[in-house]
C-alpha cells in the first residue's frame, strides 16, 4: 500500500508508506508532534555519532511532548523542540552549522502560526545561539516575515537574545566537511551532492486546543557561497502551517523547494483537491522532486503525522497522547 492509495476511511493502526511514519486515528489525539534531523545519507555515521543523534532526537522529542502534555500551545513545543538540536553539534543548525565557502557559519530559521498564518524567519545570522527564538520574535514582535543579516542581528540584540562568537559554531565535524568539499570542488556553487545533505532540522505538532505549528532551522549547505538563501526561512517553501490542513517542515535541496513551493503545495493539494496530506506529501517527494533530494514531516488537522523521505535516511521521530514515542534514522 503507497501513499497514493491511502484508504479515505481513517484507521486506527499505524501504516508504513514508503519509509515513513503515517497515524491515522478514528479521533484526534489529544496532541501529536513530529520531529526531523534532516534528509540525506548519514553514511558516516559511527556506533558513537548514531548514539548521539538518537539521543539528540530522543530528547528534542520528549522536550515538545511535555510541553503538548501540560496543555501548552504547539508553537512552544516546536521552538523548544528544536532549540534542543540547536544546541547539539550533531545536526546542522545552531552549534552544528556547517561552513560557507568561505569557513563562516550563515544560519537560517523560521516558525509559523497554524492559527492565523503568521509566520517569522530570519537568515544569514551569523552570531545567534538559537535562530529558532529569533525567527519567532521577528513573528510576534516585529511587522515583518522575514529578516536577514545585519538587519537580524540587531533586531537580535534589541529582543536580547543570547548572541555567541563565530567560533561558538565551529566544531571538528564543520571544519572537516568543510575541507572534503574544498577537495572535492575546485569550482565555487557546484550542484549539491543529493546523498550528501543531512542534517537540517524540524518540528511540527498539533496541541490540545486543536492549533498547529511548523518550524525549521539550518546552517544551509557545505560551501555555499555568502548571500545564499534556502528553502528554511522561506514560508511556503521549507516550512508552512494552516489549521485547516496540516503543519510541514521540509529538508533536502533548498532551492528545490523554493521553486516547488513544497510545503505550501502539500497544504495547497489538501485544501483545494481534496487530497490526504499523506498523498500530497508523496507527490511532492516522489513526482515533483528527484530522487535523493529530499524529506519531510507533516502533522493534518486530524492529528495524522507523515515522516518520508526520498533520500538513504532521515533521523525522525513522532509521539503522541496515546503513548506512541517512536525514532528512527533509516527506513
Amino acid at each position: 500500500m503507497n501513499c497514493s492509495t491511502v484508504l479515505p476511511r481513517l484507521l486506527t493502526i499505524t501504516i508504513a508508506c514508503a519509509g515513513s511514519c503515517l497515524a491515522a486515528a478514528a479521533e484526534p489525539p489529544a496532541y501529536v508532534i513530529a520531529l526531523h534531523g534532516g534528509a540525506g545519507g548519514w553514511q558516516s555515521l559511527t556506533d558513537e555519532s548514531r548514539g548521539e543523534v538518537e539521543a539528540t532526537l530522543r530528547r528534542a522529542l520528549d522536550t515538545g511532548r511535555q510541553v503538548l502534555a501540560g496543555g501548552g500551545a504547539s508553537l512552544d513545543a516546536v521552538e523548544a523542540t528544536i532549540r534542543v538540536m540547536e544546541d547539539a553539534p550533531c545536526f546542522n543548525s545552531g552549534k552544528g552549522a556547517i561552513c560557507n565557502i568561505d569557513g563562516e557559519h550563515w544560519l537560517d530559521a523560521s516558525i509559523m502560526d497554524g492559527r492565523d498564518r503568521a509566520a517569522g524567519g530570519v537568515t544569514n545570522i551569523t552570531n545567534v545561539k538559537n535562530p529558532i527564538s529569533l525567527a519567532r520574535l521577528v513573528m510576534e514582535k516585529s511587522p515583518h516575515v522575514l529578516l536577514g543579516g545585519r538587519g537580524a542581528e540587531r533586531f537580535a540584540k534589541q529582543m536580547g537574545v543570547e548572541l555567541v562568537p563565530q567560533s561558538y559554531f565551529h566544531t571538528p565535524a564543520s571544519d572537516d566537511d568543510l575541507a572534503a568539499w574544498r577537495k572535492e570542488n575546485p569550482t565555487p556553487a557546484p550542484e549539491a551532492s543529493p546523498q550528501a545533505l543531512v542534517e537540517t532540522v524540524g518540528c511540527v505538532a498539533l496541541d490540545r486546543h486543536g492549533n498547529l505549528a511548523a518550524g525549521t532551522s539550518t546552517g544551509g549547505r557545505t560551501g555555499k557561497l555568502q548571500g545564499r538563501i534556502g528553502d528554511s526561512p522561506i514560508v511556503g517553501a521549507g516550512t508552512y502551517a494552516d489549521n485547516a490542513t496540516c503543519a510541514v517542515s521540509g529538508t533536502g535541496v533548498g532551492e528545490l523547494y523554493i521553486r516547488h513551493a513544497i510545503a505550501y503545495d502539500i497544504s495547497a493539494r489538501m485544501a483545494y483537491k481534496g487530497d490526504s496530506m499523506a498523498h500530497a506529501m508523496h507527490i511532492n517527494l516522489f513526482e515533483r522532486l528527484a530522487e535523493g533530494t529530499g524529506g519531510l514531516i507533516g502533522i493534518d488537522h486530524d492529528g495524522n503525522a507523515v515522516l518520508d523521505f526520498n533520500t538513504r535516511a532521515m533521523p525522525r521521530g513522532v509521539a503522541d497522547a496515546g503513548g506512541r514515542f517512536e525514532i528512527k534514522i533509516e527506513r
